[in-house]
C-alpha cells in the first residue's frame, strides 16, 4: 500500500517514517540509490508499506521524496516551519560571524528563523538588549532568554506552539538546558533517541524529529564553526537585507560592497545605519568565499 509521510530521523540506511501514529522503519528503492537520491530529515516522502503480522513493526520502501518547500546545510533538514538559531550571550561569549552565517545559512535555504540568545542571565539587561536591538532592527524576531531564571521562555514557547522546527546552534550555548525548560525531559527524548541509533555517547550526535509543544522539534548537533559551502561571492549581499535599501545607491552593479570607491552601503555602515558588527561579518564571509572560488579555478 502506497503512503506518504516524514522522515523523522535516518541510521545506516534506514529512514524513521512517520505517518499517521506509526513510525515506520524504511529502506530506499534502488532506482533512487542510481539516482543519487538526497534525502534528510523532515523530508516528506511516498513509501509502499509492507505487510507484516501483527505485532511485527512497521516497514517500508521509500519510492520518492516529495519536493522540499526549505531546506539547511546546517543542520541538515527539510520542511521546517521554523529555524530556531541559538546562541549564547555568554559562557562562551557571543560570536557574532557565526551568527550571521547561520542567518544566511537560513535564507539561502528559504528557512524562517527566529533567534535565541542564551544565558541572558549572565549579561546586563542593557547588554542583552544591545545584541537583540541589532537584529530587531532589520526584522528579526529575537528572543532573550535564561533557563535558570526562566527569562523569556514562555513567550518562546508560545511562538513555537504546533510548529516543526528546528533548534541549533554552536556546541555549549546552552540548548539542552533550553529545551528542557520548554518542555521538561525535551533533551532527554532527542538524546535518548540519539543514544540509541547511534550508539553514542554525546547528547545529540544526529538531527532527530521527536513531539514537541504540539508539533515536532529537531534537535541537532553542536558545532564549532560554520562553512558556507558551495555559494558564490556574488549571492552574499542578497542575504543580507538590511543591504538592499542603499544598493541603489553604489555606483558599480554588482558592487561587493568591499573595495569599490562609491559604496552605498559602506556609507551606511559609515553613517551608522548598518550595524559595524553585521558588515565586519559580511567582510568576513566574502573573502572566505573568494579564497574558496579562487581555490576551485586553480
Amino acid at each position: 500500500m502506497v503512503k506518504e509521510g516524514r522522515v523523522l530521523r535516518s541510521y545506516s540506511g534506514y529512514y524513521y517514517v512517520a505517518c499517521g501514529d506509526t513510525v515506520y522503519t524504511c529502506k530506499v528503492r534502488g532506482h533512487m540509490k542510481k539516482e543519487r537520491f538526497s534525502l534528510c530529515t523532515g523530508d516528506l516522502v511516498r513509501f509502499d508499506a509492507a505487510d507484516v503480522p501483527s505485532g511485527e513493526a512497521a516497514k517500508g520502501m521509500i519510492a520518492e521524496v516529495l519536493p522540499r518547500r526549505n531546506h539547511l546545510t546546517r543542520p541538515t533538514v527539510a520542511n521546517m516551519d521554523l529555524n530556531v538559531i541559538t546562541t549564547s550571550l555568554a559562557d562562551p561569549d557571543l560570536s557574532f560571524l557565526i551568527l550571521d552565517k547561520l542567518l544566511v545559512l537560513a535564507a539561502r535555504g528559504n528557512m524562517p528563523c527566529v533567534i535565541v540568545l542564551t544565558k541572558a542571565d549572565l549579561v546586563s539587561p542593557g547588554a542583552a538588549e544591545q545584541v537583540a536591538a541589532v537584529y530587531r532592527a532589520i526584522g528579526y524576531e529575537v528572543f532573550p532568554v535564561s533557563s535558570r531564571t526562566g527569562q523569556g521562555i514562555d513567550a518562546l514557547r508560545e511562538r513555537l506552539q504546533g510548529l516543526i522546527t528546528v533548534a541549533g546552534g554552536p556546541s555549549g550555548v546552552g540548548k539542552s538546558s533550553l529545551l528542557n525548560a520548554l518542555e521538561p525531559g525535551t533533551a532527554r527524548q532527542t538524546g535518548a533517541v540519539s543514544r540509541k541509533i547511534g550508539r553514542g555517547r554525546h547528547t545529540t550526535r544526529f538531527t532527530d524529529l521527536v513531539p514537541f509543544n504540539g508539533g515536532y522539534l529537531a534537535d541537532s548537533p553542536g558545532f564549532g564553526n560554520v562553512f558556507l559551502d558551495a555559494m558564490e561571492p556574488a549571492e552574499l549581499p542578497h542575504y543580507f537585507r538590511e543591504f538592499a535599501a542603499y544598493e541603489d545607491q553604489c555606483r558599480f552593479r554588482p558592487c561587493s560592497h568591499t573595495h569599490e570607491p562609491v559604496c552605498g552601503v559602506k556609507d551606511a555602515v559609515a553613517a551608522g545605519k548598518i550595524a559595524r558588527s553585521r558588515y565586519a561579518s559580511y567582510q568576513t564571509m566574502w573573502e572566505e568565499l573568494k579564497a574558496e572560488q579562487e581555490k576551485r579555478y586553480l
